[in-house]
């Protein structure tokens, strides 16, 4: 196997490394702005990290709601509990299985057709729909960040192209999505390709099996999943709410990242933690690790030093909003991952 053909099948690992490489880097050059920070621990606000818990059930209450809004427009109607539940145990498997949300999204439909016995191709379009909203959401989040920055004077040239571009690939990748959704012709020809890829890349591991994923059956449930689609189009006034939940749920994330800065005394520049979550987050889809885990806090750290806040401020305060955010999060969803598949 040539280099050229290893890079290009190990390309994410390659980033991986060399971007948790960095970040080792980077702690070393700043080991003594880190070891006065981390004396400054026993100073932390700890009442104030407590106030994360009421922010994250903030945020899994406008999930829920969300989620309920948009089955209730397909047709469905869903317990808010089972819905709060559910993305408890959505982010616990996000967070174990660093696979871009695609596993997120496997467990949610195979979760819901289990509960509620609905059509796979209805709970994937609700589950996308989800992220659509988030998506276009945040666009609102990032606006208000940069205006932020650009208020306080840290919007740099660099800054600028950073959310520029961020902005710009969310807004095209929205409008190609809706694009390929529109049209039952594009929408079959677009998925029907990208099931013969998968296809093929299975048939190198599994060589007996060139058709693991049946195309004719694809096509059905590409179909179901136009029509469903189509129904959402047609009650677009209905989808004022669930995109305020969206914004809920963003506004809170972001809220969460900046209550710890507050714990440690910074006051820092919110236009610099919305930029640095929203890069930290995109870039975390093609982590290998767990959570993001390196990714997340470099990215973080590189960012927020783009913008005036010093690393040995901002790399404890991710690591500890991380730490935090974890051990509130992930025991209760895993908890009820385990117990819905042994009720």
């Amino acid at each position: 196997m040539s280099e050229t053909s290893w890079l290009r099948r190990r390309w994410k690992l390659v980033v991986n490394l060399v971007t948790v490489g960095a970040l080792v880097i980077l702690v070393f050059a700043i080991r003594h702005e880190l070891a006065d920070t981390f004396r400054r621990l026993g100073h932390v606000h700890a009442w104030m990290l407590l106030l994360i818990i009421p922010i994250e059930l903030l945020n899994y209450h406008a999930q829920a709601r969300l989620y309920q809004r948009l089955f209730a427009i397909v047709g469905n109607r869903l317990s808010y509990w089972y819905l709060f539940k559910t993305s408890l145990e959505l982010n616990f498997v996000n967070h174990v299985f660093p696979t871009g949300g695609v596993t997120g999204l496997s467990y949610f439909t195979l979760r819901v057709r289990r509960g509620k016995e609905l059509s796979g191709a209805k709970v994937t379009l609700v589950h996308v729909m989800k992220v659509t909203l988030y998506i276009l959401s945040f666009e609102l989040v990032l606006i208000f960040g940069v205006l932020a920055l650009a208020v306080m004077g840290h919007a740099g040239s660099l800054v600028m192209l950073v959310a520029g571009s961020l902005s710009t690939l969310m807004l095209i990748g929205t409008a190609g999505f809706f694009y390929i959704l529109g049209s039952k012709e594009r929408i079959n020809n677009f998925f029907t390709a990208l099931t013969k890829g998968l296809n093929r890349v299975i048939h190198v591991v599994r060589s007996g099996h060139p058709e693991t994923i049946n195309i004719e059956q694809a096509r059905e449930v590409f179909d179901d999943f136009h029509n469903n689609y189509m129904e959402i189009k047609q009650s677009l006034p209905r989808l004022r709410a669930p995109f305020l939940y969206a914004l809920l749920a963003d506004c809170t994330e972001v809220a969460a990242v900046y209550i710890v800065y507050v714990a440690f005394g910074d006051l820092v520049n919110i236009g610099a933690v919305i930029l640095a979550y929203a890069i930290a987050n995109f870039a975390g889809l093609i982590s290998v690790l767990p959570g993001g885990v390196g990714i997340y806090e470099a990215l973080m750290t590189a960012v927020l030093a783009s913008t005036g806040v010093p690393p040995g401020v901002s790399l404890p305060v991710t690591v500890t909003y991380r730490v935090a955010n974890s051990l509130i999060q992930l025991p209760p969803g895993y908890y009820f991952y385990q117990k819905a598949f042994h009720d």
